[in-house]
């Protein structure tokens, strides 16, 4: 089958074709990922603390990632991103930044770490942007780095560096941006002197504004909320992507969205980490851009994202049908105005071309009971808010199928190589 050409597209203007076709829809991009948490999924679930919250889990998350070799690394980003397919993600912004080894000393090739999971991006299929994150400093008072957080750590010409080396393998299905790792973790000097750096179309990624925490630190050190200050000090536009940015005000709300950067929204993980909800229905008024990522992989389903996206604003609420746009370009459907968001979000955080993309494909499963009687008019709401069955039939990367009858290409021997990896990582 032709992916550049079926029966029946979902189009951003809705279904185009014939409706007795198949259904396409475009591939979704997940904007965030840190994929060695795929490992320790479920592991963190038990209190260690009264006031368990973020903090207490990052610690969890600290002894996990020190166990990592760029092996185990491979390993499990292949078994990730071959889920991330056969649920529908077709591209991935992996934010990056276990570059060491855990001691902190670099590998005899510094970009051995990157190259782990340039490889399973390539041999998984997936397309990637590959965000090498510059780490420097253990929070807004400029402290430096603790031991478990040595491994992230780089000196501004080391990270620059790094950029270059990894642009050299930049090919039609990866690109590489740069990723700052929060503002407590950069100052402002290394921040405006990397950004100078940079390539004009290179994308930037950042955490921000994700626990309240770290706002109250921020105001107390740079004396401005985070994202407020970001958008004070840096040249921030179409190519950003602020991952979070959970806790906002009306200021903040309206300065992303008149700057032209996109929010990664992870619904999952925030949920899981007890961050808080985005305010999803000011910042769609607001006409800001905005996708997915699934972050800690807690979840690895763009339709989980999606979903409770829209029903965390339901319960903060007490409303239904919260992520409509209705207008003239708009829809009354939630499902399609979530679905034209993070369409539409792609290009601008992966670095790639609309052109690009257009070749990244889901078939749907169209004998699927679920989908029994379906029009034009309610296919993706019944996709995205009815059960929890995969519906993905088929998926296709630059025109290329991966993904064939639910199933990922070379998923088994993914998988085996996945169960003995993590057998050896939980092993003492």
């Amino acid at each position: 089958m032709n992916a550049t050409a079926p029966n029946s597209v979902w189009t951003p203007q809705g279904w185009r074709g014939d409706a007795s076709g198949e259904r396409i829809v475009p591939g979704i991009a997940n904007l965030h990922s840190h994929a060695f948490q795929r490992a320790m999924a479920g592991m963190a679930e038990r209190q260690t603390n009264p006031a368990d919250s973020f903090w207490t889990w990052r610690e969890t998350m600290y002894r996990f990632a020190a166990r990592f070799t760029p092996e185990a690394l491979y390993a499990v980003a292949a078994q990730l991103y071959v889920e991330m397919l056969e649920a529908g993600y077709t591209s991935v912004c992996e934010f990056h930044y276990l570059h060491h080894a855990p001691d902190g000393r670099p590998y005899a090739d510094r970009a051995a770490m990157s190259r782990a999971l340039i490889a399973a991006a390539r041999d998984t299929g997936i397309r990637m942007t590959l965000l090498p994150v510059l780490y420097m400093t253990g929070g807004f008072d400029e402290r430096p780095l603790g031991e478990r957080q040595r491994r992230f750590g780089h000196e501004v010409d080391a990270y620059l560096r790094l950029l270059d080396t990894l642009r050299v393998e930049q090919d039609a299905t990866l690109r590489v941006g740069c990723c700052l790792h929060s503002l407590r973790a950069v100052p402002p000097a290394p921040m405006r002197e990397v950004l100078a750096a940079l390539p004009g179309d290179s994308r930037v990624h950042v955490h921000i504004a994700e626990q309240v925490a770290e706002v109250e630190d921020c105001v107390a050190v740079r004396g401005a909320r985070p994202v407020r200050w970001l958008l004070d000090n840096a040249a921030v536009d179409e190519r950003w992507t602020l991952v979070h940015a959970t806790h906002l005000d009306d200021g903040e709300v309206q300065g992303i969205a008149r700057s032209g950067a996109t929010v990664a929204i992870c619904t999952t993980t925030e949920a899981n980490l007890g961050d808080g909800l985005f305010p999803l229905r000011d910042y769609l008024d607001a006409g800001g851009h905005w996708g997915v990522g699934s972050d800690s992989h807690i979840s690895v389903s763009p339709v989980e994202e999606l979903r409770w996206l829209e029903y965390g604003q339901r319960l903060a609420t007490r409303r239904r049908n919260i992520a409509v746009s209705v207008g003239a370009d708009g829809s009354d459907s939630v499902g399609e105005t979530l679905l034209r968001g993070v369409a539409a979000s792609a290009a601008r955080s992966t670095g790639f071309a609309a052109a690009e993309l257009a070749g990244d494909r889901l078939v749907l499963d169209r004998d699927a009971p679920i989908f029994a009687g379906a029009t034009d008019g309610d296919y993706v709401d019944r996709w995205l808010f009815s059960g929890n069955r995969n519906l993905v039939r088929e998926v296709f990367v630059a025109g290329e199928r991966v993904v064939a009858d639910g199933r990922h290409r070379d998923g088994e021997a993914i998988a085996r190589r996945y169960g003995e990896t993590l057998r050896a990582l939980l092993t003492d």
